[in-house]
């Protein structure tokens, strides 16, 4: 008639989950039936991740006459009730166990710390009915306030406390027992009927037994009274049962009614099984196919008072129809614990729970319920107490400094706002102005020497080109997009092979014009606009058809590089072929290398402006800052990388600007009388 006990063992596994409790002691009978709970608890607390600080085994029975090894038991007790980190106590026996327990810290513990010092969370299994024996009159209950215990489920009866109340034993005759239990509980003894003789403890029969303190008597139907109380009512309903069979048989085999309903006890079996009734408190009383009670278990929170008296609030229920693992329904808000907790739920662990920002590390040597703190390793969080590992944050997010959360990262790219984008765009701008005012003066004196000698239509295209490599770098300086992810790389290249083709092209007219003037030359006809303009197409033709086969097989496309900085997603251009990059740049670096080759060969020809020598130092410049970009570049991520070529296109278009036109502005503008034909034929 009670519930299967598997439930039980459910039930406090979920209650120690549910307020967290991972580090609990454990009192067990030393009997069959405890060494059976402890082989069935022991795995199952462990699978759910709970460990059991301390299991004491305690005498089914009290041997004086080994009080040696009593008193050895009770120390081990009294020292593992002693522990305060032990917060919770699981207790299975019977019911004279807590008796046992209290006795020994009312014996071994000072009365002015016992209700402090042994302040537990008592969880009390369905096999122990809280009461105490007459001989513990004396002893107080506190330290059970607050315990929890599990309880065969019990309903309310009409009419018990009245029954209970008009129960008073007779001197003469009557049910032994009940006189046994008389002089036990109010103390006393039953007179002789044959002395005559009354005392001061006699027992009078006329007590009540509502004054008994609640530990030795209650007077509301507890879950074992109630088992039994159920029990005889499915007996009668068994019997019932079998006497309507066997009275219809009885009219058919005309058997005596004496050997009808001679009934043996095997014989109720299948009328017990599956049997349901509604009994007098209303509730529904079921046997399943295995015989088992589907009542469930109550969940009693023990309030103990100074009078020795006790309370018992219903504080939660085992709900055998709900899901698998949530059975147990508790209602912590309303349990009242031991006064040592001030009414704070009380912590049972081996050690403190890891805060956020942690994670557990398993001590060496010792089970899995103690263990260190230590902090998530960089890059990683755990924002939960108890973690057992940290974890990375989502893509778009980062940790922040205390390592407890994760922060949405932000979208940043080099922009104008950026200090960096900024003063780029200064220099940018400022030099495009520079190459516009270098580009006016020559137009405005296009007329003379200095202008008409060095191949005037070319030199307008340098500035071009060079003016449209300084506004190139706004490209980089703008929020990537589709159209600008296609056009910056492509743009740069084309761009900058033509100067660089421009610079060539002059370069080899320097050589050509030198050498068409020696006797016998045959290169006059190579002196005019066709040389050069076939070397500039060329050239840059050639760069623009590697550009577009990038453009058609890889083509550029934004994304968001969310790994390279922690607290920012970078968004920038997916190159896609970094070797078509490469190419493009290898392609410059080609030019370049012929335009300084073949200008440091004509650094001394004869001339009153050779202009080769400042060519050989343009692309000297030009090939410094493009090798160092290269390891620049691969080291940096981010706007970095956007900012180091972005520096390289201005260093370098700077480096040609000056070298190629400084000193023929000089001349143009502030020295004007070195500006004429005398000046420019230099005899040797």
């Amino acid at each position: 008639m009670v519930p299967n006990e598997s439930q039980q063992y459910m039930g406090i596994v979920q209650l120690l989950q549910h307020f967290d409790w991972t580090w609990v002691g454990l009192f067990f009978v030393d009997s069959n039936g405890g060494e059976h709970f402890l082989q069935i608890l022991e795995p199952l607390l462990s699978q759910h991740g709970i460990c059991l600080a301390s299991t004491q085994r305690i005498p089914q029975k009290t041997h004086w006459d080994k009080i040696k090894d009593m008193l050895e038991l009770a120390s081990d007790i009294y020292n593992i009730l002693s522990d305060n980190k032990t917060s919770t106590v699981i207790i299975y026996g019977e019911s004279l166990t807590l008796s046992w327990l209290n006795t020994i810290i009312y014996i071994l513990g000072h009365s002015s710390e016992r209700a402090l010092l042994f302040g537990k969370v008592w969880i009390i299994t369905a096999q122990i009915d809280f009461l105490l024996t007459g001989t513990q009159r004396q002893f107080d209950l506190e330290v059970f306030h607050g315990a929890i215990s599990f309880t065969i489920h019990s309903g309310e009866h009409l009419g018990f406390k009245e029954f209970v109340q008009d129960i008073h034993p007779s001197w003469t005759q009557g049910d032994r027992f009940l006189k046994d239990f008389w002089a036990q509980a109010f103390d006393c003894i039953f007179p002789d009927p044959l002395d005559g003789i009354l005392e001061n403890d006699t027992c009078t029969g006329k007590e009540r037994v509502e004054n008994l303190p609640g530990p030795l008597f209650e007077m509301q139907m507890t879950g074992h009274s109630y088992s039994i109380y159920n029990a005889v009512y499915a007996l009668a309903h068994a019997l019932h049962a079998i006497s309507l069979l066997r009275s219809s048989r009885r009219h058919l085999v005309g058997c005596k009614k004496s050997l009808c309903f001679d009934v043996q006890a095997w014989q109720l079996h299948p009328f017990l099984r599956g049997i349901s009734f509604n009994n007098s408190a209303g509730e529904n009383v079921s046997l399943n196919d295995n015989g088992e009670m589907e009542s469930g278990f109550d969940v009693i929170n023990l309030l103990t008072f100074p009078n020795v008296s006790f309370k018992r609030v219903k504080v939660g229920r085992m709900d055998l129809e709900a899901p698998k693992g949530k059975e147990l329904i508790i209602h912590g808000d309303i349990i009242t614990w031991h006064k040592k907790f001030n009414q704070v739920l009380p912590i049972s662990l081996c050690n403190e729970l890891c805060q956020p920002g942690y994670q557990k590390r398993v001590k060496e040597g010792e089970i899995f319920c103690c263990y260190d703190c230590v902090p998530c390793p960089d890059g990683k969080v755990s924002n939960k107490t108890d973690e057992h590992d940290c974890f990375q944050c989502p893509e778009d997010r980062y940790p922040n400094q205390e390592k407890n959360g994760c922060f949405p990262k932000t979208i940043a790219f080099l922009s104008y706002e950026d200090p960096i984008g900024m003063s780029l765009a200064s220099v940018a701008f400022s030099f495009s102005l520079i190459t516009i005012w270098v580009l006016g003066i020559f137009i405005k004196h296009r007329d003379t020497p200095i202008v008409k000698a060095k191949n005037r239509d070319l030199t307008y295209t340098l500035l071009v080109s060079l003016l449209l490599c300084f506004l190139s770098s706004f490209l980089f300086l703008n929020q990537p997009g589709k159209l600008i992810c296609l056009l910056r790389q492509p743009a740069f290249g084309i761009i900058f092979s033509v100067a660089i083709s421009c610079v060539l092209a002059k370069t080899i007219m320097v050589v050509v014009a030198f050498r068409a003037t020696m006797p016998g030359s045959n290169l006059k006809r190579w002196l005019g606009k066709r040389l050069t303009l076939s070397i500039v197409l060329s050239c840059s033709l050639l760069q623009a058809g590697t550009c577009s086969v990038w453009l058609s097989i890889y083509p550029p496309f934004p994304e968001l590089d969310m790994h390279s900085v922690n607290e920012e997603s970078i968004l920038q251009c997916n190159e896609q072929s970094v070797s078509m990059f490469y190419c493009i740049l290898g392609y410059l670096g080609f030019l370049a290398i012929a335009s300084f080759i073949v200008a440091f060969q004509a650094r001394k020809l004869p001339d009153s402006f050779n202009e080769a020598k400042f060519i050989t130092f343009s692309m000297l410049a030009f090939c410094s800052v493009w090798v160092s970009f290269v390891p620049t570049y691969l080291s940096t991520r981010g706007k970095a990388m956007v900012a180091v070529e972005v520096f390289s296109i201005l260093a370098s278009t700077t480096g040609l600007l000056g070298c190629i036109f400084f000193s023929k502005c000089y001349i143009i503008v502030w020295r004007p009388e070195l500006n004429n034909r005398e000046q420019m034929i230099r005899k040797k």
